[in-house]
């Protein structure tokens, strides 16, 4: 009698190890210096395209995957970005390009948005995704993978009651 090989399903806890490079081979992420990425497969924890290429692989299976900006972070909005009075924001804050600030929309849902430029009148936010646009280039391998356990599973998200992690859900 032979043991199943797991592979990537729903709701397994996969470990992942990876590299993440743009257009131009620049290496911009990478699991090497702080060990596999984990998250449960199905849950919308990682980005769409990287996730639904996952589906099927083994512990140890390697896999290169290319995720277009509609699968990833996002097709970059022009129109997503405002300038709000300086005022609005904390004194000792230290405002500067690429600083990401969490905030609620007017519906009160948790959002990113990014500095884009300190102005003497304001301060212009981006809310687009950092990677908004790109396209991404993944060198990814399972390095662990495990039935997810019935805590794992509940709702975590105190946002969207949905399996999200704490704090992540928009």
């Amino acid at each position: 009698m032979t043991e199943e090989t797991l592979t990537v399903a729903d709701d397994m806890v996969v470990s992942l190890d990876y590299t993440l490079r743009l257009d131009d081979g620049e290496i911009i992420d990478s699991s090497d210096n702080r060990g596999p990425l984990q998250f449960l497969q199905g849950r919308g924890q990682i980005i769409p395209g990287l996730e639904q290429a996952l589906y099927g692989m083994a512990v140890g299976a390697e896999k290169d995957v290319v995720v277009e900006p509609a699968e990833g972070y996002g097709v970059r909005d022009p129109d997503a970005s405002q300038v709000l009075p300086r005022d609005v924001f904390p004194p000792d804050l230290k405002l500067e390009p690429g600083l990401g600030l969490r905030m609620r929309d007017p519906a009160g849902r948790a959002i990113i948005a990014y500095v884009d430029e300190v102005r003497p009148d304001g301060v212009l936010l981006d809310f687009n995704h950092p990677l908004a646009g790109e396209t991404l280039y993944f060198h990814a391998k399972v390095a662990e993978l495990r039935a997810a356990t019935e805590e794992e599973l509940a709702p975590s998200c105190s946002t969207c009651g949905g399996g999200c992690a704490p704090g992540t859900c928009a």
